[in-house]
């Protein structure tokens, strides 16, 4: 095995006058024994010859087998570590990257900053997780601790850490209830769409009927919408980042094709009669100004013929809608709309998730429609809309078994 120990306290070498192995000037000072000659892996010094031949055992193996990990290196402290060579790895559309900086800058390095990335052991993590309990709601903690464990995987890479302390068992994340979304009553939805100033009425009729996202009705075109087929092409949509507008993909960087009810597409027939398409031109990809600029007809721009912002568009459009809808209150003069979040703009593409499914439509079918990665994303979302789910299979099981004998219970068959 490479490497060898050195006794920096007593020559190696006998004196030729006397015989004996005399003492170094180092003698006495610091540590005596130095491990040396591993390859890859820097000198280390231990103050006992016990110690010094376990480390050489440990780092001679580990070594040829490529796992050495140096705990020097871990000894940096979370702070340093995230700024010089974790934060600079982090990809992401500009959105995901402001939200992942976000989360470390306000909740991970506040508390953990200061510390060593090896002496954040489970014990730590475990006071933290309590701590950050107590300050957002369990799925945004999730989020954090998610970001957290990366910057571990991370310096596992580096070979600054050896395991995942967020991997321990006894480091509980936080449970989140059952991700269930809320949808409206149709009547409610169909109030607001009848409310909404009418140059904006084709915002909810698209969302409601086709199930886009707020950004992607944004970034909707004509050129997206193919009325012989009866589809829209969700091609893009606007995003809002440090108060600068940008094109980009839908979520996901995915485009996709959802099918287009002759409904809607008779009220995008007539909202192109009475406001035509507005050329605007914006930064792809991000809000920076150096980005490649590109430029669509949109269905939606303000009056003075920009993109609509989201915040704007919310506060001066939307909630008044809700209002008049008797969704929400009017707001009192001077103060804020008292909205909720399950009141947003996107409560209309889970009123047309829930419209979808209680027709009958597969989950299948409406995941590539809304543009979810995977069926059972849609299932975790909206499967409490589907009431009737296995009615089907129940009455084929009934007429293949044969009818209920009569000696049985009502109240047991009464399902």
């Amino acid at each position: 095995m490479a490497g060898y120990i050195e006794d920096r306290w007593i020559n190696k070498k006998k004196d030729p006058t006397s015989g004996k192995r005399e003492r170094t000037t180092r003698y006495g000072k610091g540590s005596r024994y130095r491990v040396a000659g591993i390859p890859g892996v820097r000198n280390m010094s231990f103050d006992t010859l016990e110690d010094a031949k376990a480390w050489l055992r440990r780092a001679g193996t580990d070594s040829e087998r490529g796992e050495f990990v140096d705990p020097r290196d871990g000894s940096i402290p979370l702070t340093d570590y995230v700024t010089r060579f974790w934060k600079e790895g982090v990809r992401g559309a500009p959105g995901t990257i402001k939200r992942v900086d976000e989360r470390v800058r306000l909740h991970i390095l506040p508390h953990l900053g200061t510390v060593g990335l090896r002496d954040i052991s489970a014990t730590v993590l475990r006071g933290y997780i309590a701590t950050l309990e107590g300050e957002c709601a369990p799925r945004y903690a999730r989020q954090i601790l998610t970001t957290l464990s990366n910057v571990f995987e991370t310096a596992i890479d580096d070979k600054r850490l050896v395991r995942n302390p967020m991997r321990a068992k006894s480091v509980r994340w936080p449970k989140v209830p059952e991700d269930q979304r809320e949808a409206w009553p149709l009547e409610t939805a169909q109030r607001v769409r009848d409310a909404i100033k009418a140059r904006y009425r084709i915002a909810v009729v698209v969302a409601l009927g086709c199930g886009l996202r707020q950004g992607e009705v944004f970034g909707l075109s004509p050129e997206d919408v193919d009325f012989q087929r009866g589809i829209i092409r969700v091609r893009r949509q606007v995003q809002l980042l440090n108060g600068r507008l940008y094109f980009t993909l839908p979520k996901g960087g995915k485009t996709r094709i959802v099918d287009m009810p002759r409904s809607v597409a008779a009220e995008l027939a007539t909202h192109f009669l009475q406001h035509p398409a507005v050329e605007v031109e914006l930064p792809w990809g991000g809000p920076e100004p150096e980005r490649e600029k590109r430029s669509f007809p949109l269905v939606l721009t303000t009056t003075y013929g920009n993109a609509l912002r989201a915040n704007i568009f919310n506060d001066e459009v939307w909630k008044p809608a809700l209002a008049a809808a008797g969704v929400i209150p009017m707001r009192e003069k001077g103060k804020r709309w008292k909205a909720s979040r399950k009141d947003g703009f996107h409560v209309l593409r889970h009123t047309y998730a829930s419209i979808i499914l209680e027709a009958g439509e597969s989950v299948v079918t409406l995941a590539r429609w809304l543009g979810h990665s995977s069926p059972t994303i849609t299932l975790d979302h909206y499967a409490h809309f589907m009431p009737e789910a296995g009615g089907k299979g129940r009455a084929a099981l009934d007429a293949l078994l044969g009818p209920i004998p009569e000696h049985v219970p009502e109240n047991l068959v009464a399902v």
